[in-house]
């Protein structure tokens, strides 16, 4: 099998700690876009640009490029170019064998690692005298920090591939992703009558003392080993001496179980109509099914394929169940088997997000020893 160069290693490190510098929030991935473009150009690869911006609300569209394999076959490897928004300036240092952002925010390695290791998977494979084994399809897509949009826009039916794989588990190398989520968004506008709060509050209707009310009826949390419930937003109201006339509230809940999902999410809806109720004001609900759960045979081909890649990089397969989502739900739900692989990151989203050394050179390893592996025919 072949394995990645001492040379390899380094330009990996170097690839990662210039993408991080790219500041690139869900919806502004035009800049990150436009460098990853340029890497693959230089490498010689045709590089496709897709109509999903305006969909998914970015300013760049999807990106695909293709590594051919001398079998004819291939497989996906799919990463995003957004990232939750940086509270500081992003400046990637090493310290104690891992990369950290020396400022006080995210470092960006959801999922920039994921890229650095897609972009330099493809340089190894083109410097080879051969064409690899396995072709490799690249998919880097946008605003997957927002409910997976960019790749809930991509026209699946543009992949050559058997199946693929979504680098993108913040949990060590070697999980694999069995299941993942159906999540449920519920946006709750409560409507009731303002009134001046120090001489006629007996005539107002509070929106938010009603949201505050059928908050607190709620289950939060983890409701059962699948399902979770959460409200992640409340605003409202004008100024301290106004009864407010308006609150607006915005929750999920998500499980494993699609069925479970709807149950919860109509008990949360039920609570806050009771509260609207009682507090004499008017209530609009919208829910939306943001993306489907997805849950793989622990013998399907693409799980067997990885497993047989991590063991010969040297790392333990591992099942497991997760209650985050990937671009991988919204590629299943599009009709083509993706399944979300760890990638060795940690604490993701926070401001102590990092990523070792060894663990950025292990999924380039497994990445490439994807690209050797012996796919069935059919």
């Amino acid at each position: 099998m072949r394995l990645a160069s001492e040379a390899d290693r380094e330009r990996l490190h170097e690839t990662f700690v210039a993408l991080c510098r790219i500041e690139s929030p869900s919806g502004h991935e035009r800049a990150c876009a436009d460098w990853v473009t340029g890497e693959l150009r230089g490498m010689g690869l045709d590089v496709e640009q897709d109509d999903a911006g305006p969909h998914a609300g970015s300013d760049s569209g999807n990106l695909l490029a293709r590594v051919p394999g001398k079998r004819g076959q291939s497989i996906l490897v799919c990463t995003h170019l957004d990232t939750v928004p940086p509270r500081a300036p992003i400046e990637p240092v090493l310290v104690d064998g891992g990369w950290e952002n020396a400022n006080d925010g995210i470092l960006g390695a959801d999922n920039k690692a994921a890229v650095a290791v897609a972009l330099e998977l493809a340089r190894g494979l083109l410097e080879e005298p051969e064409p690899p084994p396995i072709g490799v399809e690249l998919l880097f897509t946008v605003c997957e920090e927002i409910s997976l949009r960019g790749a809930t826009a991509f026209d699946a039916s543009r992949l050559h591939s058997r199946f693929g794989y979504a680098f993108d588990h913040a949990s060590p190398i070697g999980e694999i992703v069995l299941a993942s989520p159906t999540l449920h968004r519920i946006v709750a506008e409560f409507h009731g009558h303002a009134a001046h709060a120090g001489i006629r509050p007996e005539t107002g209707r509070s929106a938010i003392a009603a949201a505050a009310r059928g908050i607190a009826a709620m289950r939060l949390g983890r409701l059962d080993p699948e399902t979770t419930a959460n409200v992640g937003t409340i605003s409202g109201g004008s100024a301290i001496n106004v009864v407010p006339e308006h609150c607006r509230v915005e929750a999920e809940t998500r499980s494993l179980d699609a069925g479970r999902v709807e149950t919860v999410a109509t008990e949360m809806i039920d609570h806050l109509q009771d509260a609207a109720d009682a507090g004499e004001c008017d209530l609009d609900v919208t829910v939306e099914r943001m993306f489907e759960g997805y849950r793989m045979r622990p013998r399907a081909p693409a799980v067997a394929f990885a497993e047989r890649a991590l063991a010969a990089c040297g790392y333990t397969p591992f099942h497991i169940d997760s209650g985050g989502a990937s671009d991988a739900n919204a590629l299943q739900s599009a009709g083509f088997e993706c399944i979300n692989l760890a990638n060795g990151t940690e604490r993701n989203h926070e401001p102590g997000e990092r990523v070792s050394a060894d663990a950025l050179e292990g999924m380039l390893e497994v990445a490439i020893a994807l690209t050797q592996g012996e796919l069935a025919d059919g």
